[in-house]
């Protein structure tokens, strides 16, 4: 996937080797980690990055659910579940961020 921040683009130029070794724990995780299909873990991580209140994670992982066969619906409630366990004012910035990837 095509770096959606220019940020990582400047951050995988300055710090390469770092940048590798995360994306090659990152992968370790997702394919030995447990049963869990690819698109599930990636509507978790959008879940998650919108709890934490990181936009950016929210974004790259949103676009990884798509990748990966995730509907519209299903990122949306994703998203929903956070009202009760984080509160409606974080569903509400990670719902803003959401809407205008759309």
């Amino acid at each position: 996937m095509e770096d959606l921040h220019e940020i990582l683009t400047t951050f995988k130029k300055e710090f390469g080797k770092i940048y590798q070794e995360h994306e090659a724990l990152g992968k370790t995780i997702h394919e030995e980690g447990g049963p869990l299909p690819a698109k599930v873990r990636w509507l978790i991580k959008a879940a998650v990055s919108g709890a934490s209140g990181h936009g950016i994670a929210l974004e790259t992982h949103v676009a990884k659910a798509r990748e990966a066969g995730a509907t519209e619906e299903g990122i949306t409630h994703a998203l929903l579940m956070l009202i009760q366990t984080t509160g409606f004012p974080t569903f509400m910035e990670a719902y803003l961020t959401y809407k205008k990837m759309r």
